[in-house]
């Protein structure tokens, strides 16, 4: 990495830490130049021209003390919306008064840097008038000092440097905001990601590893008696090894679409190999893809837990899609304590996705013993004219 590759870079790990955009003024020292515009009336003090000059040097120090207190104050929030800033502003008014009245000239230019001092400090829908007010002050009393000729020049120039250092302050303030909001949004979208990751990984290798137990609890039983019986539960273990290879790097990538009918197989083959009774219905018009991934993953996910918790004889898998809606209901016969998966993954993690959906999800001891999972979800159409599309039943 060069140089200036690592310059760059800690300069934007300073701005992410809130130092501020690249390139805007972070602090008061941005404002502190233009304090130059001071140096005709200590030109006029160092030459002897000035009356008093004992007066006029302990104003001019209380002036920049003033000035430079309320401009770093000004970026600040809170501090620029305290009592005491107010005060200060306020101070630097009287100050600036007593000091272009009593000398004139170049002690005139003291209104542009309050002006200054004001756009940064007072800023809001109110600032407008603020401004126009005290161009006007300051182009009155320039005049009743040194003459109308001179009186626009002051007043533009105290108007001018209040609402322009306003909007530059504001529109820095804007952007570095703006950029915080985008570094937040970037965060949570990877905290999303991240949970969407962690949640397919869950169901894809919950479900198959236990499929691949099951089989191999299988093809150990039949190894003794049937050699052939056992070959073919090897033989199932592989593809569904390959098929789970396959899933996670689609996982990986983002790009996975689940397919109810491939979810109801696969649940007909893991639980026949559990020794539990497969009947799986399914009925109404074809569903969109974003429906059918989402009960994929219920039909997924709630097998998985009956091959492993619930000593079950006899599943029943029901799809019935009418109207707007579309319902799934597993059930099976076994133990009615059946528990879903800890929170944060298993039919917690499928409950909240189904929510954001716009269906539900439930899971329970059923009425008549067992363990009942339903679903629901908005059943949208493939494409308009599956509106119409006659239903289907199936059963197996």
């Amino acid at each position: 990495m060069t140089w200036w590759a690592r310059a760059r870079q800690r300069r934007s790990a300073r701005c992410a830490r809130g130092g501020g955009h690249p390139g805007l003024p972070p602090t008061g020292f941005a404002l502190l130049p233009w304090l130059l515009m001071g140096l005709g009336s200590f030109s006029n003090l160092f030459q002897g021209k000035a009356e008093n000059p004992w007066i006029g040097g302990l104003g001019l120090l209380v002036f920049n003390s003033l000035y430079v207190y309320v401009t770093f104050r000004a970026f600040d929030r809170e501090k620029r919306r305290s009592l005491s800033t107010r005060l200060a502003l306020l101070t630097m008014g009287l100050v600036t008064t007593g000091l272009a009245a009593g000398y004139g000239g170049n002690w005139l230019l003291f209104f542009p840097l309050l002006g200054l001092a004001t756009g940064a400090n007072l800023r809001g829908r109110h600032l407008g008038r603020i401004g126009l007010l005290l161009a006007a002050y300051a182009a009155v009393l320039a005049g009743l000092r040194e003459g109308w000729r001179e009186a626009p020049n002051i007043g533009y120039a105290t108007f001018l440097s209040c609402m322009v250092t306003a909007a530059i302050l504001s529109l820095s303030e804007a952007v570095r905001e703006l950029r915080a909001a985008r570094e937040e949004l970037a965060r949570r979208a990877v905290e999303k990601e991240r949970l969407r990751f962690s949640r397919d990984l869950h169901d894809l290798l919950g479900h198959t590893l236990s499929v691949i137990v099951v089989k191999s609890e299988a093809a150990r039983r039949l190894a003794g008696r049937d050699l052939d019986a056992a070959l073919a539960q090897i033989g199932d273990i592989e593809s569904v090894g390959r098929q789970a290879l396959t899933e996670i790097r689609e996982a990986v990538t983002g790009y996975r679409e689940g397919s109810l009918s491939t979810e109801l197989t696969r649940a007909r083959s893991a639980l026949a190999a559990a020794s539990v009774e497969p009947v799986v219905r399914q009925s109404g018009a074809p569903l969109a893809p974003q429906t059918e991934a989402l009960l994929g993953w219920v039909v997924r996910e709630a097998v998985t837990n009956v091959v492993r918790h619930s000593h079950a004889t006899r599943c029943e898998i029901t799809v019935e899609s009418a109207g707007e809606r579309v319902r799934l209901t597993i059930t099976d016969n076994g133990a009615p304590t059946a528990p879903p998966a800890p929170g944060g993954n298993g039919l917690t993690g499928l409950t909240e996705r189904l929510t954001t959906a716009g269906g539900s999800l439930t899971a329970g001891p059923a009425p008549a013993g067992g363990f009942t999972v339903t679903a629901e979800l908005p059943a949208a159409p493939l494409d308009p004219s599956a509106e119409d599309a006659v239903p289907v039943a199936l059963e197996s």
